[in-house]
């Protein structure tokens, strides 16, 4: 099924999302995040498409904060979880920089995650227990041992709780460089793929961690929460926070400085 789903994943880019790319009105939700006509047109397709793949039904990001909360507490048994846009600020903006994600989640955990940029044609994806890939590459594409200062790092400042460990984050930073460039699900993917070595994030919602989370993990990531919870255990579903690194030891002193600074 996974080979079939990356052919829906893409068939949807191409033909709802890109049409509509530097073309598309917006405006801001409630919560002050954008929202674009091919958001919705995106997620209307995987409505249709989706449960003909397998028969579950589909939370999607443009839902109702009521219908999400309804929908994953009365189908545990197998829920598709879609962003139809991730990174939506940097299409309506221009910037190439955005993804399409897809999760099939049974009982809490990610059984299938594909996650899509349609401007470089890359793909990532991963089945539970059988490895990750881009583009039929194994992942992590490059894997090389580095001193917690010669790392780069994807840091999204503005979702962390703690005012102390944000300022530290910016005066006292342990590691090379930093990143942060609008899209949560392709900084999963940049991780699984040796791109970004460390990453931190205060909150991700459960449309940006489902499919990612899983192919950085199937990559042989390492992941926990600020809170010091397993990943995917952890109570709050529907806002998660990260640490995560790619190297075992690496992951070690990263999580060692932010139990330091928070």
């Amino acid at each position: 099924m996974l080979y079939r789903l990356q052919k829906v994943v893409r068939h949807i880019a191409q033909t709802e999302v890109m049409p509509r790319f530097l073309n598309t009105p917006s405006r801001r939700k409630e919560d002050g995040s954008v929202l674009s006509e091919a958001d919705l047109a995106a997620q209307t397709a995987f409505a249709a498409a989706l449960p003909l793949l397998e028969d579950c039904p589909m939370l999607g990001e443009e839902m109702s904060v009521q219908e999400q909360t309804r929908l994953w507490n009365e189908h545990s048994d197998g829920l598709w979880i879609v962003d139809p846009i991730d990174g939506t600020n940097n299409f309506v903006n221009g910037l190439p920089h955005f993804a399409v994600s897809v999760a099939l989640v049974k009982n809490g955990r990610t059984e299938l995650g594909v996650i899509y940029n349609p401007v470089s044609g890359e793909c990532f994806y991963a089945e539970h227990g059988k490895g990750a890939f881009l583009n039929g590459t194994p992942l992590p594409l490059r894997s090389v041992e580095k001193k917690l200062s010669e790392s780069i790092a994807g840091v999204e400042i503005k979702y962390l709780r703690s005012g102390k460990l944000a300022s530290r984050m910016n005066t006292l930073a342990p590691f090379g460089t930093i990143r942060s460039m609008g899209s949560s699900t392709l900084d999963w993917c940049y991780l699984a793929s040796g791109r970004y070595d460390i990453y931190i994030h205060g909150g991700q919602k459960l449309w940006d961690y489902a499919a990612g989370a899983l192919i950085f993990e199937e990559a042989g990531g390492c992941l926990t929460t600020l809170e010091g919870d397993d990943f995917w255990s952890g109570e709050h579903v529907f806002k998660r926070s990260v640490i995560a690194a790619l190297q075992p030891e690496l992951f070690k002193q990263w999580v060692k400085w932010i139990r330091e600074n928070q």
